[in-house]
């Protein structure tokens, strides 16, 4: 059984709970698009193009060549660019899982599931959904019984007898 997180990270815990929800909704969206452009570039045979002879927003088609598939556009490939975005923004997705995951004590398994969320489309937006949610439980639950536990054991709660009452 892993251990409980410390009171004294739940600050750091906030923290890194709000950087893995903005970075799981931009993986997610990041992978959105990419899958997008996977279905327009392999299925439909086009890449996106910014600017060039075909405007500014342009698909060029992709050609069977001999050296595999290539793109006859010019200009600033966008389907390319998409592909990059997502693969180095995964990596920081990956360490906001490691993040929120290490300070949560949580088994391993939980970070594999985390992880799968930019790979697998639109898993992020559930578990960035589901964590927020059962992250913020657990330090509320925590914190309330840290507070009444402590509350058992102060003076300021118990009556203390007054001439009155003896």
């Amino acid at each position: 059984m892993p251990r409980a997180p410390k009171l004294a990270s739940f600050p750091a815990i906030r923290g890194a709970l709000t950087f893995y929800q903005i970075c799981s909704i931009i993986t997610g969206t990041m992978l959105l698009l990419l899958v997008a452009e996977m279905i327009v570039k392999y299925g439909m045979g086009y890449e996106l193009f910014l600017g060039g002879s075909g405007g500014f927003l342009w698909f060029a088609p992709v050609i069977e060549t001999a050296s595999g598939r290539e793109s006859t556009g010019d200009g600033f490939n966008l389907s390319l660019g998409i592909l990059v975005a997502h693969g180095w923004f995964y990596v920081v997705y990956l360490f906001s899982c490691f993040r929120i995951w290490s300070l949560m004590r949580w088994n391993f398994g939980r970070f594999i599931v985390l992880a799968l969320g930019g790979i697998v489309p639109l898993l992020s937006f559930f578990m960035e959904a589901r964590v927020g949610r059962e992250v913020k439980a657990y330090l509320k639950q925590r914190e309330d019984a840290e507070l009444h536990s402590g509350a058992e054991h102060s003076t300021l709660t118990h009556v203390i007898p007054t001439e009155n009452q003896r």
